[in-house]
């Protein structure tokens, strides 16, 4: 009877680690929900919405203008913040006038 009992327990904790390997590389590399925090992408996005992010995307394709990309807040790594793709590496800017958007934050 014990043995019983030891070998449905084994078999039980097998199967919970099984399918939380296969849930923890679904949500790692396939997608996952993720929460936005932030109002910069309204009315897109609004504060505190809950999105479906994929992660293929950046594997094989490459990102665009207009992709919106989730990242971890630079202020607060526990939150994400949602940004929509204006520019990408090589574009040229033509300001108007002298601004410190360049300038190195130390």
């Amino acid at each position: 009877m014990l043995r019983g009992v030891l070998g449905k327990a084994f078999r039980l904790a097998g199967y919970t680690i099984q399918y939380g390997c296969i849930a923890h590389c679904a949500f790692e590399y396939v997608g996952g929900v993720v929460m936005c925090s932030g109002p910069s992408m309204e009315p897109t996005i609004q504060n505190s919405d809950i999105v479906f992010a994929e992660n293929l995307s950046r594997h094989f394709y490459a990102i665009q203008r207009g992709d919106i990309v989730i990242a971890k807040s630079p202020s607060d790594p526990k939150s994400n913040i949602c940004k929509r793709v204006i520019g990408l590496e090589g574009d040229k800017i033509l300001t108007t006038s002298p601004s410190d958007i360049f300038k190195n934050r130390s």
